[in-house]
């Protein structure tokens, strides 16, 4: 792998994921905490594959990342099972807890050399940062806007992500024009992402990081999603468009650290923020005066 692909996964193993899982909250199936606590023991195996050449080796720790990932994915049923919803909010988390698991054998069949379902190394390269950005960690916010403001927007938002991300993978095994729709799907989930945003920076963030934080990731979404549609657009019509390293480099780059890192730090401290708000007092209770007797 690259430098700078193996740098974005090594980002998102060690700490997307973890810092994603943390803000999820409602139904914990059995083995979800011990998981969760887990995660740096597995993913740091899989971190470590990424800068190793492809080898036994590598593909033995990417083996143990991967093992994770499907555990993770295992959650989704049972969190599933537990909740008994389907609403948008809960699709969106289900395809967080999914996505990983699509990341971690395409790392696999990377590492070993291996060109599974006929895909080259560098397609199952790209596919390991993808399914941990667009596919966790922007299914994930877009999950959690939606049940913070369960508006037509945050739906919209919350079911054309993972949709879109959906979408995007079938392409890979029909043509370039399944994937460009795919795109355009998940170009108008992360808009209304990025949208709903700015306006919750707006009605929601107190202080000044926080909002810098929201304003970066949802600016930065405009561009990065018109970059990734504009890839797809040329692979299916033969317009010229960026390569697929330029691609990588930008829109890639761009989702990973100005996207999903600023978008995760606003929200680990949103949260932190609500449950370290004072309780409002409470008022006593007026008592009837007694009259003392005379």
């Amino acid at each position: 792998m690259s430098v700078l692909v193996s740098t974005v996964v090594t980002i998102g193993m060690l700490w997307v994921v973890p810092t994603g899982l943390a803000l999820l909250d409602g139904p914990r199936p059995p083995g979800w905490d011990p998981l969760r606590r887990a995660w740096p023991l597995f993913a740091l195996p899989g971190a470590l594959s990424l800068w190793l050449p492809r080898s036994g080796l590598s593909t033995a720790l990417a083996a143990v990342y991967a093992l994770a990932t499907l555990a993770l994915a295992l959650q989704a049923p049972a969190r599933l099972f537990l909740s008994r919803s389907l609403r948008a909010g809960e699709v969106a988390v289900l395809t967080a807890l999914l996505a990983p698991s699509v990341a971690g054998l395409a790392l696999v069949a990377e590492r070993a050399s291996y060109p599974l379902f006929g895909f080259d190394l560098d397609i199952l390269a790209l596919t390991v940062p993808h399914f941990h950005f667009a596919g966790f960690a922007a299914a994930l916010v877009a999950g959690l806007l939606c049940r913070a403001s369960d508006t037509p927007a945050a739906r919209f938002a919350a079911l054309s992500v993972p949709a879109g991300t959906l979408l995007v993978l079938l392409g890979y095994f029909i043509d370039d024009w399944a994937e460009l729709a795919g795109a355009a799907v998940l170009t108008a989930g992360m808009t209304a992402v990025a949208v709903l945003t700015l306006r919750e920076r707006r009605e929601t963030a107190a202080d000044r990081f926080t909002r810098t934080l929201l304003a970066v990731s949802a600016l930065v979404l405009f561009v990065t999603m018109l970059l990734a549609l504009s890839w797809a657009v040329g692979e299916a019509t033969g317009l010229p468009h960026l390569g697929l390293t330029w691609t990588a480099a930008t829109h890639g780059l761009g989702n990973a650290l100005g996207f999903t890192v600023c978008a995760l730090l606003a929200r680990r401290r949103l949260a932190s923020d609500r449950a370290g708000s004072p309780v409002p007092p409470t008022t006593p209770t007026a008592r009837p005066r007694t009259e003392l007797p005379a």
